[in-house]
């Protein structure tokens, strides 16, 4: 891969995707930035001049996003990059029992079937270009069964199947499918699963010692694409030191 790409990221609107967006436009990437929050998006663009193009996106609005790959302009059309980030844990950390179902669906509806569909808008073009990585954001959730987090460990194990059944019907192209998961990292996600109660969010962190940053996770994901053409980084989990 190019170290000058074209690349969108979901989810690009905070914590980690917003780490990875500006890691790559720090590197010289042209980056779509897409996520549900446009004011935030334009915030990150702001400093980045023509190298940056937002566009608002919700991932379980299937209509615009099966129109995402003829929505692009010209400039950022061919992507050599898909970076899979969008996802949330809203209702998390509840017995599922005591949940509502429309939490436990939600939770779905985004991490796999947004995924999912993004993927199928993008990976023909890549196809046809014969050039791309797709890097699916996972969780070592997807490993570990962790009690009240059934849906979201439900859609992480989703995604690690995926990934590895991509890549796989990717195997006769140069496309690469690298899937990241990462322990404990440090974003709003924990306050936005608990509805914006930020007090109960903070002694959530401090209940574990230690997090990683967005940047940790940006880092790696830079790794990975920078590897030879003939490397791909299937698997990466990242944790904290104090986790095992």
């Amino acid at each position: 891969m190019p170290k000058s790409r074209v690349a969108l990221v979901t989810g690009a609107s905070s914590g980690i995707g917003r780490a990875i967006a500006e890691s790559l436009l720090g590197a010289g990437s042209r980056v779509v930035l897409a996520g549900r929050n446009e004011a935030a998006l334009r915030t990150i663009a702001a400093s980045h001049g023509s190298r940056a193009f937002v566009h608002p996106l919700d991932v379980t609005d299937f209509a615009a996003v099966d129109r995402l790959a003829e929505a692009l302009p010209s400039d950022f059309h061919a992507l050599d990059l898909l970076v899979n980030n969008a996802g949330h844990d809203v209702g998390g950390r509840t017995p599922f029992d005591q949940g509502p179902p429309d939490d436990w669906t939600n939770v779905i509806e985004t991490n796999v079937s947004g995924l999912i569909r993004v993927t199928r808008a993008i990976v023909p073009g890549m196809i046809a270009r014969q050039r791309g990585d797709i890097v699916n954001i996972g969780s070592v959730n997807a490993l570990r069964v962790i009690a009240d987090m059934v849906a979201y460990g439900a859609s992480k194990a989703a995604v690690h199947a995926f990934s590895d059944g991509l890549r796989a019907d990717l195997a006769h192209t140069p496309i690469r499918v690298i899937e990241i998961l990462p322990g404990l990292t440090k974003t709003d996600i924990v306050a936005r699963r608990f509805r914006g109660d930020q007090a109960r969010a903070k002694a959530y962190y401090e209940s574990f010692g230690m997090a990683l940053k967005p940047e940790d996770i940006a880092a790696a994901v830079l790794y990975a694409i920078n590897q030879p053409p003939h490397v791909t980084v299937a698997h990466m989990t990242i944790l904290p030191t104090n986790r095992y």
